[in-house]
């Protein structure tokens, strides 16, 4: 279990987010921005004015800090924490670098991409270390770039496919 990105027992939405901030080493304004809400807005959540997050903002920090909603969402209800997932999973075919990732594919039961059908991964493919942040679009542990990645196994897939058809018909 990722424990950076589960919040703690009795953390506020406030403490939660300003903790992932801070680790994120991100300013309010950086992560105001990314999640598209106002600095004020998020001066007034950090510091605790503000407990109830409209779905919009919800939906906006999740992104930014690459988290699932479902973890706001209980933190805000007080419920219980959805199984935790110790990686975010993207589509490759679909996300464009540098751009976060669709709220829907972080969904605990979220397996294939809803635009193109793709499977979603969560994973570096070449090294297998999970994805936890998007702040780069290549893997920090080995350098590997998330979109090329999908790209090349693809279309060694699709060469297999095709060696493996007209070996048959022989």
């Amino acid at each position: 279990m990722d424990t950076f990105n589960t919040p703690l027992p009795q953390e506020t939405v406030g403490d939660y987010i300003k903790r992932l901030r801070v680790e994120l080493k991100m300013s309010q304004n950086q992560l105001a921005n990314a999640a598209g809400i106002h600095l004020h807005s998020l001066g007034k959540i950090e510091r605790g004015i503000t407990t109830r997050l409209s779905n919009k903002t919800r939906q906006g920090l999740a992104r930014a800090l690459s988290i699932p909603s479902e973890y706001l969402e209980a933190i805000c209800n007080g419920s219980d924490l959805p199984q935790p997932f110790t990686s975010i999973k993207f589509c490759p075919k679909c996300w464009t670098p540098g751009t976060p990732t669709e709220p829907i594919w972080n969904n605990v039961r979220s397996l294939h991409c809803f635009m193109c059908g793709h499977e979603l991964i969560s994973h570096c493919l070449k090294c297998g270390k999970s994805v936890r942040t998007f702040q780069h679009s290549y893997c920090p542990y080995c350098g590997f770039y998330y979109k090329n990645t999908i790209a090349e196994i693809d279309s060694k897939k699709t060469l297999l496919k095709r060696k493996k058809s007209k070996t048959k018909k022989k």
